[in-house]
């Protein structure tokens, strides 16, 4: 148990230094702005009023413009008059099959767009077009930084970090903590161009004591405890839009199941089923190999496993910025059928102050042979449900 405190303490300092390197760099990379600013794009709308900014991006039904006096604007191309702009672009076509590997090969130049169309100027030759047939708009400098480049592997880092304490000194003295981190790094960083990988970290744990009153003269009474551990990370690479290759491994810890410690290393394939602005759904299913080292309190043996995970990742975004998100897993074994788990995980968070948000989870874990325990040891349970809630902080 002194091993699991330990690495459950390293993780966690772990994964609060990582934020706090990669929130900086964050920081410090949008600190740099470029030497020479062309001048503003200008966009004109059918009434005759201006706007100046920049064009942040535009499909074949709307613009994206900011203005530092407007913000961030979405406006119908039909009520565009014209856009002036001395920067360069790139224009990806509607209806064209687009992966990761054909953005090298886009067309890209200045652009002028009038009467409902646009013009790219390239170096070799000029593209008139209507607006209606370009699925995306965007700056050479946002698709050179998102599409073409190696950016390094501390930067881009999104995602949240959760923590919970409640300590009580009463008739019993229980101390619980509960730490939580999920992290995503997508390459590219913005969702209108096709993804190229993807990275994924997740760790939670609960951790809890109960110190007992102890009677004079009475036998000692021992203390209750609860460990739950688990880590995971994730690589994705996408063959298509949609379709990607993944390679994964996990570890977790359950003291009431009686597992010391249970690793998980596989690969497999993925398929993003639903992705919509508001929701996501992910189905993955891999071949891993797993082993399982129970607590010095259970008879059973280690054991080796050949199985897989398969499972499913859901996402959706609620009125008033609330966000709810699931995973469900089911862990067959093939060489020893009996040796099967499952687990579900829930999350619903509300916006509180800033990136601040209040993180209600659920956690059930499911083992279906439990090892038996040692006298005077308690019973494994096959079951074990948590129920979580923190302040989490994310990041962007």
């Amino acid at each position: 148990m002194r091993i699991c405190r330990a690495l459950f303490g390293f993780v966690l300092v772990t994964l609060v230094l990582f934020l706090t390197t990669a929130a900086h760099a964050l920081d410090d990379a949008s600190d740099k702005s470029a030497p020479d600013k062309p001048a503003p794009d200008m966009l004109i709308f059918t009434n005759g009023d201006q706007l100046t900014g920049k064009l942040l991006h535009s499909t074949g039904d709307m613009v994206t413009f900011h203005s530092d006096m407007a913000g961030d604007i979405n406006v119908s191309w039909s009520k565009v008059k014209e856009l002036r702009s001395q920067r360069q672009f790139v224009v990806l076509g509607k209806g064209a099959h687009r992966s990761w590997r054909s953005l090298r090969s886009v067309p890209s130049g200045s652009i002028k767009v009038e009467n409902d169309k646009i013009e790219l100027k390239g170096d070799q030759e000029v593209q008139v077009m209507p607006i209606k047939s370009t699925a995306d708009v965007l700056d050479q400098e946002t698709f050179d930084k998102e599409a073409l480049r190696d950016v390094n592997f501390f930067h881009r880092w999104t995602g949240a970090a959760t923590l919970g304490v409640t300590l009580i000194q009463a008739t019993q003295d229980n101390y619980t903590y509960n730490a939580a981190a999920s992290l995503v790094r997508s390459m590219p960083s913005v969702t209108y161009l096709p993804p190229r990988n993807r990275t994924l970290a997740n760790f939670s744990g609960s951790y809890s004591r109960i110190t007992q009153r102890q009677a004079v003269a009475a036998p000692v009474l021992p203390d209750l405890l609860t460990s739950i551990y688990h880590v995971d990370t994730e690589r994705d690479e996408y063959m298509t839009s949609r379709i990607y290759l993944l390679a994964q491994t996990a570890f977790d810890h359950n003291f009431a199941q009686g597992l010391e410690l249970q690793q998980i290393y596989g690969a497999g394939v993925g398929w993003t089923v639903l992705q919509r602005p508001n929701q996501t759904m992910d189905l993955r299913a891999t071949l891993q190999y797993e082993k399982q080292q129970f607590l010095a309190t259970a008879t059973a043996q280690n054991t080796n496993l050949i199985g897989s995970t398969i499972g499913v990742t859901y996402s959706l975004k609620l009125p008033f910025n609330a966000i709810f998100q699931q995973q469900l897993q089911y862990l067959p074994a093939y060489n020893q059928p009996n040796a099967y788990s499952a687990s579900e995980n829930n999350s619903l968070s509300f916006p509180l102050y800033k990136r601040f948000r209040l993180q209600l989870g659920t956690l059930d874990s499911y083992l279906n042979n439990p090892p038996a325990a040692i006298y005077p040891a308690p019973a494994n349970r096959s079951n074990s449900f948590q129920f979580t809630s923190g302040i989490s902080v994310t990041l962007k």
